[in-house]
């Protein structure tokens, strides 16, 4: 099977680092014209200065996908220099904790903004282009956790819940237009943001400890990698999948409702970790007593 996307218009939402990069960087491959946003100007111009020894066409801006006239405004810069837009991936938004006891209303509504309501205002602001020429495609990059409630995260479970119920409802509306709208929600991939996680942990977990317990939970018993979304990305984009819209796929290694056991196991090594502090002496920061 040849997937052709060369001269294909594509925009990749939070494009400057893990699976939006990838992705971007698998289109560029193909041929396609990349048009890439995030909101660290530094980071979106490195990302494109590294597209750029892969393909003559790009485009990259800082964009804040919360802001409805800067989406607005990058989607017609894109049209103004291409005649229009093929493929839109919303990729940005990021995870968000908390618990009913931790969390004000508030911060539900401030991530919705960048994440299910970012995913609306991008898609509004390509699909007359598309309608133009009836041809579009629409992948909205979601995670397992909007399909199978956790006991914690609530932020992420109701937010990306309703990402996966907007790319159905978006995926039925516009197909009389020919263009096709699905989710590909993520299980554990490995952007980096692990390390950041591990280092919640405290001083007395290793990381060896803690990848295995976060894996534990995926049945194929490994961490994801960019890399491992990218080829799903490029054929829902090609005509091959002419006949899939408002599918919802899981890219997990099999992890399904596993996942709600990863906020008790993360919580049970917490605690491990303090107590091995504790019995040896050593505080929070992995200092001894008047070090």
């Amino acid at each position: 099977m040849k997937i052709d996307l060369a001269g294909k218009r594509v925009l990749v939402t939070g494009a400057s680092r893990g699976i939006g990069r990838a992705i971007a960087t698998g289109f560029a491959a193909e041929g396609a014209r990349v048009a890439i946003c995030a909101r660290t100007d530094t980071a979106i111009q490195a990302a494109a200065d590294d597209l750029r020894g892969r393909t003559d066409h790009v485009l990259a801006r800082s964009v804040d996908v919360g802001d409805t006239a800067q989406v607005q405004d990058f989607v017609r810069a894109i049209a103004d220099a291409w005649g229009g837009v093929d493929v839109l991936v919303n990729n940005a938004g990021q995870g968000r904790g908390g618990n009913i006891d931790t969390l004000a209303p508030e911060g539900i509504l401030e991530h919705a903004n960048l994440l299910q309501v970012a995913h609306f205002r991008v898609a509004q602001a390509v699909v007359p282009y598309m309608r133009k020429q009836r041809w579009g495609r629409i992948i909205d990059i979601s995670a397992v956790a909007g399909t199978v409630p956790t006991p914690d995260g609530i932020p992420s479970v109701v937010n990306r819940a309703a990402c996966i119920a907007l790319s159905r409802s978006l995926g039925m509306a516009l197909a009389k237009d020919n263009i096709l709208v699905n989710s590909l929600n993520m299980g554990w991939i490995d952007t980096g943001q692990w390390d950041r996680h591990h280092k919640e942990m405290g001083p007395g977990v290793s990381r060896a400890e803690f990848d295995a317990m976060v894996t534990k939970v995926v049945p194929i018993g490994r961490f994801g990698k960019p890399e491992d979304v990218v080829g799903i990305a490029l054929f829902l984009a090609s005509d091959h999948a002419g006949f899939i819209t408002g599918a919802s796929i899981d890219i997990a290694g099999g992890m399904s409702g596993q996942i709600a056991y990863y906020p008790t196991l993360k919580r049970d090594m917490i605690e491990m970790g303090r107590q091995r502090m504790d019995a040896q002496g050593v505080d929070a920061q992995g200092m001894a007593p008047g070090a």
